[in-house]
């Protein structure tokens, strides 16, 4: 297996991040085939979306999990800025981790499909991405 953790700087923002050019730039050091990929968000205030970019839906995303999530007192988990509970069940929304099949060293991913970090939480600008081939 090759696995390389990537760095992703979000801005100190709500951000959906595009990971599609990093994770072919690692399949390609990996020389991958046919195998799996593992993305891997080791955080507690972040997760892991398929979506298309650049027409909306990203904006769209972070429009949904404010609704969903306000950033607001409701939360029991109250450190860091105020509503900051909302990023810790954030996960359970938004999952931190996916496997995606590759074939002749490619995700085999969708025309309009992106591999994205969703990260609710201003108070980290810095994240950390695992990223994992497994050949077939």
């Amino acid at each position: 297996m090759d696995s390389q953790l990537i760095e992703i700087r979000t801005g100190g923002r709500e951000a959906v991040v595009d990971l599609t050019d990093e994770i072919a730039a690692f399949l390609r050091s990996a020389g991958a085939g046919d195998g799996l990929l593992n993305v891997w968000v080791p955080h507690a205030t972040a997760g892991l979306a398929v979506i298309e970019t650049g027409a909306g839906s990203d904006t769209d995303l972070l429009a949904a999990l404010r609704d969903l999530l306000p950033a607001d007192d409701r939360w029991s988990h109250r450190h860091g800025s105020p509503g900051h509970g909302r990023d810790h069940v954030l996960p359970a929304i938004v999952a931190p981790s996916m496997s995606v099949p590759v074939l002749d060293g490619s995700t085999a991913l969708g025309t309009w499909q992106s591999v994205c970090l969703v990260d609710t939480n201003g108070d980290n600008p810095v994240r950390s991405v695992r990223l994992s081939y497994l050949p077939g």
